[in-house]
């Protein structure tokens, strides 16, 4: 990950003024290299948006999946969240929840693809821990729009668990999930939970319903040390076919 092309990445920082949520909301775009206007790109919409791109490293391997491995160019919107209220947003029990929604639906995206070139109908969404949970139930909520999400330890709480429980049909869903074996007891602000059963059976609920599940094991804890080293598979996985 040393080579210079690597490093040359364009990344745009913006900011677009949210009236669900009251506030400013700030994104990071990494626009892939050779970036055209006349072009479409597929999209990867990441919530923990400043975390995917400091300690994910995601812009960096961008580059080199395009670059060296023969992925298709892709733009990478990073959606960023101020961690005092990021329960209340990406749990589907907080309070800020069905606004966040409404941020992402009716805010975000619109400004993106109206402002790049991001593709209505090639859209892949992200997140880590609650980040990977909500991005599955964005994804529930709007299936045409997104029936692709890469989990990265995904908090799978008991009422989430129960959204995915209550879904008859899930064959047009398409999920990557990953979780770190030294996951089992793992400390959040309300309790300490054992993540790997959480994505266990969240596993099983999505197989029992048809989705289409890549689902993985590995040594690893709740840290973006083990989640970085995934995220170029997770990306392949789902921008070469």
């Amino acid at each position: 990950m040393t080579d210079s092309r690597y490093l040359k990445r364009t990344i745009v920082k913006e900011v677009i003024a949210s009236r669900f949520l009251n506030e400013e909301r700030a994104l990071r775009i990494y626009l892939p290299p050779g970036y055209n206007e006349v072009l479409s790109y597929p999209v990867v919409y990441c919530q923990d948006g400043e975390e995917f791109f400091n300690f994910g490293r995601i812009a960096t391997y961008a580059n080199q999946l395009i670059l060296d491995e023969g992925v298709e160019p892709f733009i990478v919107v990073g959606i960023e969240v101020d961690v005092k209220k990021r329960t209340s947003e990406y749990a589907p029990f907080g309070e800020r929840h069905q606004n966040y929604v409404r941020c992402i639906m009716e805010e975000i995206i619109p400004f993106v693809e109206q402002k790049y070139r991001a593709r209505d109908d090639d859209r892949v969404l992200a997140g880590d821990s609650l980040g990977g949970s909500m991005s599955l139930h964005l994804s529930l909520l709007y299936p045409r729009e997104f029936p692709r999400v890469i989990s990265l330890s995904g908090a799978y709480y008991g009422e989430s668990q129960e959204i995915v429980a209550r879904e008859t049909d899930l064959e047009w869903l398409d999920i990557y999930m990953i979780v770190g074996l030294q996951e089992n007891e793992y400390q959040t602000d309300h309790g300490t939970f054992d993540f790997v059963d959480l994505n266990r059976r969240t596993r099983d609920l999505l197989l029992d319903r048809g989705a289409t599940v890549r689902y993985a094991e590995k040594e690893g804890k709740h840290l973006w040390g083990f989640w970085q080293k995934e995220l170029p598979d997770a990306l392949t996985y789902f921008l070469t076919h």
